[in-house]
């Protein structure tokens, strides 16, 4: 009516103003027509450039290696997990996410005098372990071809082959390196065991009370392991009940995401959400509950994360957090709440790229990293604080988003010194871990006494490490700038003095480390005797963090407390 009677009195009618429904659509419809064309121009530029350089450049192109560095570089500025998977590289891939490859079932390394590839350890129950490989073999030929001055890759790849498949090696035995030995070996489908090890933490008394479960990866089926772990330990424990239960999390980088909602799965009801995934096509976005009956919905519960504890752990640890379900205990996890998948793109390659963002059911998301926000020089950094928020548990416990889990019970993070680690990455350790494990009598009770450490601190000498201590490189650095800032030869006497006080001396940093390096020691051994499962059951005896997880868990009030009262720290 009020626009007839505007026109009546010669005024137009003045135009309606599109819904905002309507002008969203629009303006989403514009910029989608904007990405194509851009997509559309960088190709052709992209596609331009490849050919002028395949038909006029001066030397003979690769143009399938052309394009996987191109990939690289297009994907490396987006974030560390997204990359171009050719198809030479699809096996490692599949070897990462499902744990299976066909070969013999060993470890291998470079000898100390960098000669030899030589088995560093083979799998329990594995072709390797059936045909008698023992750590410290020198491995000399494989299939006729020479591994003298070989890499450890070039051996890998000859070792594996197809399932049912004969390898012969010749070999040098570590019993007697001046004897050799031809062995022939059945290639197999190897699986390597996501749960390495289960069994009993003890109780004050001595009895076996809580239960330990070491989950090292998230790969294809880890769930049914974790479950058939579980299980045996409910009826060991039975007729009494468990008592409590850990799962250990710690060093455990992720994988099948579907994995870790199966595991939440065993401790909460069935339709328990376990996270949201968001991204920025609607197709990525999903909701994951659990499915099946739990089996152990009211063991007291312990999840021990560390900083190196990511993604797929992360959900596990954080989802059971969220709900009150368990108590975390360690340091704060890595902070990765990105979600990948993999996408063909031809030439039976793959691209892994990240897809969504994962929410757990407070409704935070971890991601530690802003890749989507980068500084002027193209670097990336932490979730400011200003911008991490506070959420809350089902039980109304604070907890944080912004930079992986922060535990319940914090524990103190365990270092070795850099001079240890030096040493146990030169390969001495293993060089005496493989003569004694062949020459001394197997027992779970190992020390390594005063004689057997003399012994190995003998073998060293004449041995030389690459190692600079802290204190030496800030030395160094202070010489150089008296020498830019004119002081050097005034104060040169004092510094020869300080650098012949902290010169390092091998003999005196074996000493000085002599108690964390007769642990490697031990460790060493015993794996060579009782393989990776014999080495965390040993570690175990000195794990402070699994103890004070089994006290808690021992204490039902403390337990309680801290799963209804106690929020979590922000950093």
């Amino acid at each position: 009516m009020l626009v007839g009677m505007l026109t009546l009195h010669g005024t137009a009618a003045p135009k309606r103003k599109p819904a905002a429904a309507a002008v969203a659509a629009d303006s989403a419809t514009l910029a989608a027509q904007r990405r194509d064309l851009e997509i559309g121009r960088s190709m052709e530029t992209f596609f331009n450039i490849f050919r002028e350089v395949n038909l006029y450049y001066v030397d003979t192109t690769s143009p399938a290696r052309m394009v996987e560095e191109a990939g690289n570089a297009m994907l490396e500025g987006l974030d560390p997990y997204t990359e171009y998977l050719p198809a030479d590289q699809m096996a490692d891939f599949e070897t990462m996410t499902t744990g299976t490859y066909a070969g013999l079932g060993a470890l291998i390394r470079q000898s100390t005098d960098r000669r030899w590839v030589e088995v560093s350890e083979p799998y329990r129950g594995t072709p390797s372990d059936k045909a008698g490989l023992k750590a410290g073999d020198r491995i000399l030929s494989v299939d006729g071809v020479d591994m003298r001055g070989r890499s450890v890759d070039f051996a890998s790849e000859r070792m594996r082959g197809k399932a049912g498949t004969v390898a012969t090696l010749v070999i040098c035995p570590v019993e007697d390196t001046t004897q050799t030995r031809t062995v022939r070996i059945k290639r197999e489908r190897i699986t390597m065991p996501s749960v390495p090890y289960y069994g009993w933490i003890k109780d004050s008394a001595g009895r076996d009370s809580v239960g330990y479960i070491r989950l090292n990866g998230f790969t294809e089926n880890c769930a049914d392991e974790v479950r058939n772990a579980l299980l045996d330990l409910q009826q060991q424990a039975a007729p009494n009940a468990l008592r409590g239960l850990m799962l250990d999390l710690r060093d455990n980088t992720g994988g099948v995401l579907g994995e870790a909602v199966k595991i939440v799965g065993f401790f909460t009801p069935r339709n328990t959400v376990v996270l949201d995934t968001r991204g920025r096509v609607p197709e990525m976005n999903e909701t994951y509950r659990t499915v099946g009956e739990p089996i152990a919905p009211t063991v007291p519960l312990a999840v021990i994360i560390n900083s190196a504890s990511a993604s797929a752990s992360e959900i596990v640890a954080g989802t059971l957090q969220d709900l009150d379900r368990a108590v975390v205990v360690g340091t704060r996890s890595f902070g990765k709440g990105l979600v990948q998948s993999t996408r063909p793109v031809g030439e039976n390659g793959y691209v892994k790229l990240t897809t969504a963002k994962y929410y757990i059911p407070s409704g935070r998301c971890i991601q530690a990293v802003d890749y989507s926000h980068r500084n002027e020089d193209g670097s990336v950094g932490a979730i400011p604080d200003s911008l991490i928020r506070p959420f809350r548990t089902a039980a109304g416990r604070v907890v944080y988003d912004g930079g992986g889990i922060m535990p319940d019970v914090r524990m103190e993070p365990v270092y070795f010194g850099k001079f240890t680690l030096i040493l146990a990455a030169s390969g001495y350790i293993d060089d005496f871990a493989n003569r004694y494990a062949v020459t001394h009598t197997p027992t779970r009770q190992l020390v390594i006494d005063d004689s057997t450490y003399a012994r190995f601190c003998r073998s060293m000498q004449g041995r030389t490490l690459n190692f600079e201590s802290g204190t030496e490189r800030m030395l160094g650095q202070l010489k150089r700038m008296a020498e830019r800032e004119k002081y050097a030869e005034r104060i040169a006497p004092e510094l020869e003095a300080i650098a012949k006080k902290i010169q390092d001396d091998q003999q005196a940093e074996l000493q000085t480390f002599a108690e964390e390096i007769r642990e490697v020691m031990a460790d060493a051994v015993i794996t060579r005797w009782y393989y990776d499962a014999g080495r965390l059951e040993f570690l175990l005896r000195r794990d402070d963090w699994v103890k004070r997880a089994a006290d808690i868990l021992l204490n039902r009030s403390e337990y309680t407390r801290i799963l209804t009262l106690q929020d979590t720290e922000r950093k």
